[in-house]
């Protein structure tokens, strides 16, 4: 019996962590979460990809701009032509798949994250080993209005479109 029990307790909780888990993949709309993933549609859009490296579960800023930006209408439109969405995040209480918290922690290091939210725009490549090789275009954090937030990243697509690179 307790060994019946221990297996359906076990099978439950590996269920609750799987469901939890393919969740988070699916968590916002349009947002992908693994760079694997946000580096092949980059690939195939030539369009690059806008990091948002957040805390989505405790940061109040991170909330705020989700609410006044990224939830807009206007901001999706803007997204979908521009750029590729990836969300980066390092929330306290939401269970993440252990390959995507790894990748964020890499990801998180790479570019000296210190503080939340943190938007990173770059261009990505792979080198013959499969290592990411990133061309920086430029971070900014929040923004109040979907309009300042995308005339921001705009300015550093439009550096780059100028030094022809």
């Amino acid at each position: 019996m307790k060994k019946i029990l221990l297996f359906s307790l076990m099978a439950l909780i590996t269920t609750i962590g799987y469901s939890q888990e393919s969740n988070y993949k699916a968590k916002i709309d349009g947002w992908y979460v693994d760079i694997d993933e946000a580096y092949e549609i980059s690939k195939k859009t030539g369009k690059p990809i806008l990091a948002n490296f957040t805390g989505s579960d405790w940061c109040g800023w991170c909330k705020r701009l989700v609410s006044s930006v990224f939830s807009k209408p206007d901001f999706q439109k803007w997204a979908e032509e521009n750029v590729i969405l990836l969300e980066l995040d390092y929330p306290r209480r939401t269970k993440v798949p252990e390959d995507i918290r790894r990748q964020n922690q890499q990801l998180k290091n790479a570019f000296k994250i210190t503080g939340f939210p943190t938007i990173w725009v770059f261009n990505i490549d792979k080198d013959k080993e499969g290592k990411f090789n990133i061309e920086s275009l430029g971070k900014t954090g929040y923004r109040k209005t979907v309009a300042e937030f995308t005339n921001d990243v705009d300015r550093m697509l439009a550096r780059k479109k100028k030094s022809g690179k």
